[in-house]
């Protein structure tokens, strides 16, 4: 019988327009293991939140809801897709509207310890994973083989997030995107339970000069150079 490969978890995090999602999916490729979008999580309890009129900062209300409506992926598609109730919600949880209520879920400390149960049972299941979000390599998973926090310039993420919406088919004016980043940035920050921060130890990584695949193949390099070939063949 063959040999189980080793754990390998490497934590992406960092604020909003870093790039975290897209280069998390290709590092994964690039070192042929899973990819867990967390930040997917939070705004599928968002989304929840809207579709059942409920007080997304009230855990007396959110805390059942969300043991009533499952949230979890199908790792049969690539990339995973996040789902609610076991639907695929695709772009739906990408609308401002539930960008603006996902500042609100995340801030809940009930509904934090409960997607950070979430995503340590799926590293079980999945341990071979990059994981990214917002507090992966300081939280949920500070053993993580390597760690990552990503940033760039408020102004540049504005720019990256505002082509995004429009490629969706989405209107997006850039200088709202910045005002919602700067925002969501500060509660990040300032929340008590998970906030955003550069994990001690972490590879800090600033993207605002770099392209995507730059990013990518500078952290693929890092983790090779972290694990050897021993932990992924693809190094």
């Amino acid at each position: 019988m063959a040999e189980a490969a080793p754990r390998l978890i490497v934590t992406i995090d960092g604020p909003a327009g870093t790039g975290k999602s897209a280069v998390s999916h290709r590092l994964a490729d690039a070192l042929g293991i899973s990819c867990l979008d967390t930040g997917a999580m939070y705004r599928c309890v968002a989304l929840l939140a809207v579709r059942e009129g409920l007080d997304a900062s009230d855990p007396e209300v959110m805390m059942p809801a969300i043991a009533a409506h499952p949230i979890d992926f199908d790792w049969t598609t690539h990339p995973p897709a996040a789902r609610l109730d076991g639907e695929p919600v695709g772009e739906t949880i990408r609308s401002s509207n539930i960008g603006t209520v996902v500042s609100i879920v995340a801030a809940v400390p009930e509904i934090r310890e409960a997607m950070v149960a979430a995503q340590r049972r799926i590293a079980d299941i999945h341990p071979r994973l990059v994981s990214e979000g917002r507090d992966q390599g300081s939280v949920v998973f500070p053993d993580a083989e390597v760690r990552f926090y990503l940033t760039a310039d408020a102004e540049i993420r504005a720019q990256r997030r505002t082509r995004q919406l429009r490629a969706a088919g989405r209107e997006a004016d850039e200088a709202e995107v910045l005002r919602a980043i700067e925002a969501r940035d500060e509660l990040d920050r300032s929340r008590e339970i998970g906030p955003l921060t550069r994990p001690e130890g972490s590879i800090l990584v600033d993207t605002t000069y770099m392209g995507r695949e730059e990013v990518v193949e500078h952290l693929k390099r890092e983790v090779c150079a972290a694990i050897g070939t021993s932990a992924s063949p693809s190094c």
